[in-house]
């Protein structure tokens, strides 16, 4: 019977770097956010959730650096195509579909979300052209915010209603499901 054998530079803060087939650069930057015997749990840098992998995984490669495991940013924030579930763009405006399938297009310009929200439409989903101005006739404008959730929780970040005024808040044309 084998036993599982801690690897000696597997330690919570220690930096890594990350080798996986499509990755760019090839070489992903990250740390250990946790560590038992064998395993490690691996955050690379910019990502939000940790991933699971054996210490010995083929890729992983320790370095020598070993601090403090960097914090999540929690609470509010203002939206970018950094951000994780938030990678489709037209023209600048960004336009997201959720789970449920409504959509939001991320802009208080009437004209640029429905030509966003038109184009989305077209090429991501093949929504045929006729229907397209029906569902264009639904966009509501609202005022939300950005919130950040959990490591561990279902989803990245959260949209939620807010207040006209909220100093946190942005307009955004909302598009209930489809």
């Amino acid at each position: 019977m084998s036993e599982t054998i801690a690897h000696p530079k597997a330690e919570i803060g220690r930096r890594i770097t990350y080798a996986y087939t499509g990755a760019r650069p090839p070489q992903q930057p990250g740390v250990i956010t946790f560590a038992t015997e064998g395993a490690v749990w691996v955050r690379l840098d910019g990502q939000r959730s940790s991933m699971y992998m054996p210490a010995d995984q083929k890729g992983l490669t320790y370095l020598d650096e070993v601090g403090p495991v960097p914090e999540l940013p929690m609470g509010r924030f203002q939206p970018s195509l950094q951000c994780p579930g938030m990678d489709y763009a037209y023209d600048g405006v960004i336009v997201l579909e959720f789970e449920e399938e409504d959509m939001a297009a991320l802009t208080a310009d009437r004209v640029a979300a429905e030509a966003a929200v038109a184009t989305y439409l077209r090429e991501q989903l093949g929504v045929d052209e006729d229907a397209i101005g029906d569902h264009l006739a639904e966009l509501k404008l609202q005022w939300v915010v950005f919130e950040w959730e959990p490591e561990d929780a279902e989803c990245a970040w959260l949209m939620n209603r807010a207040a006209e005024g909220d100093d946190q808040a942005l307009q955004v044309h909302y598009l209930p499901a489809i």
